[in-house]
């Protein structure tokens, strides 16, 4: 999987607020392949999927994202790129007032897609994720998990090459959470999508990279890259930090 060209690049990335949050963070996301970004808390996880999604600038350095150079573009130049990337937020973070069908079609409708062609799509991934006769209900009927599940079709709705996770199974109970990894991989794996996915929780972090061959970790620590490459690598590491994380 070396050889294919990157859907993803960082290079020498710095960003600094009152303290510095990334200190020359550089890696490569190889089209069709799937990262996992550890780290503790404060490290630069998040903040690296703000800056793929044009919520945060660099200071300096470069990012690249299927295929166009970001770190310089306007807001309405971001747009196209954005566009092409999908986003699994923390706690799914859906909106309130629609339902989870209007939820799933959000970015359709904004994009002014035809009434029909946006149906068919909603119960397309509502079918995807297991939930195609939930689409008339609120979120609020909703348990954490199909939350997850629905924020997950949402962020499919564009076809995205690039989809980005950030805990997406926070506060969900072990059995849940599975489901949730489970559909990662399917993303992954089925779809072919490349995937950048952050969390703290380990075993669902080597769920995903067993069963997605190739996948990579990546271990920040006080926004400077500790580690980079395969799980097996990554569980016989000799540095005591990354040994204290795993334990």
């Amino acid at each position: 999987m070396a050889d294919r060209a990157p859907v993803l690049s960082f290079r020498d990335v710095h960003l600094s607020f009152d303290r510095p949050i990334l200190e020359g963070v550089t890696f490569d996301l190889p089209a069709g392949t799937t990262k996992i970004i550890l780290g503790g808390s404060g490290s630069g996880k998040t903040t690296i999927l703000r800056l793929i999604l044009g919520l945060l600038r660099p200071d300096q350095g470069s990012i690249v994202v299927n295929g166009v150079e970001v770190s310089g573009l306007s807001e309405e130049d971001f747009r196209p790129v954005r566009l092409d990337v999908g986003m699994v937020f923390q706690e799914g973070a859906l909106f309130d007032s629609m339902t989870v069908g209007e939820n799933v079609g959000y970015r359709l409708h904004e994009d002014q897609r035809p009434p029909d062609e946006v149906e068919a799509r909603v119960e397309e991934l509502l079918r995807y994720v297991g939930l195609d006769t939930l689409a008339r209900r609120m979120p609020s009927e909703l348990s954490g998990g199909q939350r997850r599940r629905v924020a997950l079709a949402r962020a499919l709705a564009a076809r995205p090459r690039l989809m980005l996770y950030d805990e997406p199974t926070t506060g969900l109970d072990p059995i849940t959470a599975t489901t949730i990894t489970d559909l990662i991989v399917k993303v992954s794996e089925q779809d072919k999508v490349s995937s950048i996915l952050v969390t703290h929780q380990l075993r669902d972090a080597f769920n995903v990279a067993r069963a997605t061959p190739g996948t990579e970790f990546l271990m920040l620590k006080d926004g400077h890259v500790v580690f980079e490459g395969p799980p097996e690598e990554l569980r016989t590491s000799p540095d005591d930090y990354i040994r204290a994380f795993l334990s």
